[in-house]
């Protein structure tokens, strides 16, 4: 993260409604790693252009995800498609993301 920019790693720091926070802050997830908050600051990822990451399992590439999907979402009012490799995860998401 650029010098002068470590507030971007808390969640708060994106514009996200107070809802999405609370249920962020209930999971333990306050803010991310320095690599998710480049992934998110990358030339126009938050204007809809496209972004392609790679990171360990568990590392936290999901959140990227998610976060760059209600942000388009909430500030276009359009709907997304989040595909997932397997209906264990999709059934977890889907609870989550309700």
């Amino acid at each position: 993260v650029p010098e002068g920019q470590a507030d971007k790693l808390l969640l708060a720091s994106w514009g996200l409604p107070k809802a999405v926070l609370e249920k962020y802050h209930s999971l333990g997830v306050v803010q991310m790693f320095e690599w998710q908050a480049e992934c998110l600051m990358l030339g126009q990822v938050l204007e809809g252009k496209n972004l392609v990451y790679s990171a360990p399992t568990s590392a936290g590439k999901t959140l990227v995800a998610e976060l760059l999907i209600l942000k388009r979402v909430l500030e276009t009012r359009k709907k997304a498609l989040l595909i997932l490799p397997f209906v264990s995860v999709a059934k977890e998401k889907k609870c989550y993301l309700q």
